[in-house]
């Protein structure tokens, strides 16, 4: 059964002289319940547009040409810089609380404890005490795990995570990662990982996406992906990974 079906999306934007540039062309796949998804592709390969698509967040200028979303539980999408995805002038937990308190009626006691619970869930150390920490107090790792918490107290279905470790360092990008696979057994959500780093999807993601110029080109299990690439781009793709730094990661994988 699936969570999210995406069939043949097509999304465009305004180009020179009335005409529309094409940024998706028939965009089609589908994730289970729970499974991971990645969707990768280098820059420019529609990964962004198609979740913001997915979850009605795309630019006011993008028209979506044709296509059928179709969601069938909550959704909740953490983004690659969580620094200006959280209000600066607000506590973190106080932000963790409102969607708690947005999710369903409860009082403001309720939801903080609830707060605090979603931050220890995360890995925050003394969650008491962070729950009082403005943005800008938290490390880039810290910040991220309180946009996860955040995310948790929608009790989605579906995780999107855009480049969710991007602007993180190696340590920190890999504790991430830990904790959304963690945190996926836990709550038994669904994730649709958006990124470049097929390292990281051969570790993490059951089945693949590859996204060239806009449209899907392959998409498959991530063993078979990842051992008989079909499409050329997918080969040089998986060809940039297979360093002697990255063969250890591929087999543990397996």
């Amino acid at each position: 059964m699936s969570v999210l079906t995406v069939e043949n999306l097509t999304v465009s934007f305004p180009g020179l002289r009335d005409e529309r540039q094409q940024v998706l062309d028939g965009v089609s796949f589908e994730v289970g319940r729970p499974e991971t998804v990645a969707l990768v592709g280098e820059s420019g390969s529609g990964k962004s547009m198609t979740a913001l698509s997915v979850m009605g967040l795309a630019p006011e200028t993008a028209r979506r040409d044709a296509g059928r979303i179709d969601a069938g539980g909550r959704l909740a999408m953490i983004f690659q810089s969580p620094r200006s995805s959280l209000n600066p002038l607000v506590k973190a937990g106080d932000q963790i609380a409102r969607v708690s308190r947005l999710r369903e009626d409860k009082g403001k006691k309720a939801a903080k404890a609830e707060a605090v619970e979603l931050m220890q869930a995360v890995g925050i150390d003394d969650p008491e005490r962070r729950y009082n920490a403005y943005p800008h107090q938290l490390s880039g790792g810290m910040a991220q795990r309180v946009m996860i918490a955040m995310t948790l107290a929608i009790r989605p279905e579906l995780l999107i995570a855009d480049e969710p470790t991007t602007a993180l360092d190696v340590t920190i990008q890999k504790q991430i990662f830990d904790l959304l696979g963690d945190l996926q057994r836990r709550y038994e959500m669904s994730v649709l990982l958006i990124t470049h780093d097929l390292a990281v999807v051969a570790e993490t993601s059951d089945r693949v996406v590859v996204l060239y110029q806009g449209r899907v080109v392959e998409s498959g299990p991530a063993r078979d992906i990842f051992e008989r690439p079909q499409h050329e781009y997918t080969q040089r793709l998986v060809g940039s990974i297979l360093r002697a730094d990255k063969r250890v990661a591929l087999e543990e994988a397996r």
